[in-house]
């Protein structure tokens, strides 16, 4: 049993949430290492910042999720928040209200 590391290409960011922080890290390089059945991800390189709460959105996530659905912005930061920061899901929801 040895030790297998597979690279991870086309990584653009990592997200680690906590309750109590975010941390995100850009243009990460990230290995995959696998040794006696363990897997272990690895994140190395990039830019890391941290962030508020998990789940607190951002002003660039609420302006984005606002222009994909259509809505105000600070509609769209109401369904960040109800999401958990799931951008697609505050999408998803938003667009069915239209809808509906």
């Amino acid at each position: 049993m040895g030790m297998q590391v597979k690279q991870v290409d086309d990584v653009t960011r990592v997200i680690i949430e906590s309750a109590s922080k975010r941390i995100v890290i850009d243009a990460p390089e990230v290995a995959i290492v696998t040794v006696q059945g363990q897997t272990v991800y690895q994140v190395g390189g990039g830019t890391a910042r941290e962030e508020g709460p998990a789940g607190a959105s951002t002003q660039e996530d609420a302006n984005l999720v606002a222009s994909q659905a259509g809505v105000s912005v600070d509609e769209a930061a109401k369904a960040l928040q109800q999401s958990g920061g799931d951008l697609a899901q505050a999408i998803i929801v938003l667009k069915q209200k239209k809808t509906s």
